[in-house]
């Protein structure tokens, strides 16, 4: 029997890169009605590419579900430096989730958490019936990686992803998924917006993490570093605990799918049909 490869893809993540892909140049693509659907149009490229990359035999789409989630509770920072969602973006949330329907593509995803929680809990709960996709362009899902479960990243311009399994992540980064945590822990996150441990970067963070194998190997250890990094550490240690925390991506939240509720078989009449009415001619041969 053929293995099965289940696909979890990070919809907010395809998204916004589509969306900020076709507008940069000011015009963005309308239906005649003067609907947006430059980043619907656009995920739909993104999404057809990764399905052909990956020839998954199974695929669900993970969302975010509003800004509020456990962590906003936890540090009132948390992602505040985002700007809102651009007007002619914020339609096109509901539009998409429709378009990914029309596969019969489960749409996942749950108040209070992120779609990064929906992922890594699909991937801990499936990834022994099948092999794990995630098609993301966030590099804090690298912590996922596993024998089973491959995070591809996807790089500028469509089909061009970097794969990482635990041996590609290894090799570029002589990193483990586990230390990803303690890295950004450390560092913490400008794009999320939260401190980490101020004063050190991402080169120091890696050469600790590095010698010490994690957070706990360094804090056991801490005469062992210059007094300036020691005395930096010690000065922010909460800080570094609730960095972590916000790092990590919990597989415990609320979601589920069946992989037999997810199989990657639709019907084309269907998908026909919503394309017709957002006007997107040009991806009808995307979908054979």
């Amino acid at each position: 029997m053929n293995e099965q490869r289940l696909l979890l893809v990070d919809g907010m993540a395809i998204l916004f890169r589509a969306y900020f892909a076709t507008s940069f140049g000011g015009s963005v693509r309308k239906t005649s009605a003067g609907v947006p659907v430059n980043a619907v149009h656009g995920f739909v490229r993104y999404f057809m590419d990764a399905i052909n990359t990956f020839n998954p035999t199974h695929v669900v789409c993970c969302w975010d579900m509003g800004s509020t989630t456990f962590r906003t509770e936890q540090y009132d920072g948390y992602k505040s430096n985002r700007p809102s969602a651009p007007e002619d973006l914020i339609p096109q949330f509901d539009l998409v989730k429709e378009v990914v329907a029309s596969f019969d593509v489960p749409n996942i995803g749950i108040a209070g958490f992120e779609a990064d929680d929906c992922i890594g809990t699909l991937a801990a709960a499936l990834k022994d019936q099948a092999h794990i996709f995630v098609v993301t362009g966030d590099h804090d899902m690298l912590q996922l990686v596993d024998d089973r479960v491959s995070v591809a990243i996807m790089k500028k311009g469509i089909g061009n992803y970097m794969v990482y399994t635990p041996e590609t992540l290894m090799e570029e980064r002589q990193l483990t998924p586990i230390q990803i945590i303690d890295i950004k822990g450390l560092m913490g996150d400008t794009a999320d917006n939260y401190p980490g441990v101020k004063g050190i970067g991402e080169k120091t963070a890696h050469k600790l993490i590095q010698e010490h194998g994690s957070i706990e190997g360094l804090l056991a250890n801490l005469e062992a570093v210059s007094k300036t990094i020691r005395a930096k550490i010690e000065a922010d240690l909460e800080m570094l605990h609730l960095s972590r925390d916000l790092a990590t991506i919990r597989c415990d939240v609320p979601v589920s799918a069946a992989l037999d509720n997810c199989c990657w078989a639709y019907n084309r009449e269907v998908v026909l049909t919503k394309f017709e009415e957002l006007e997107f001619k040009s991806l009808i041969t995307l979908i054979g």
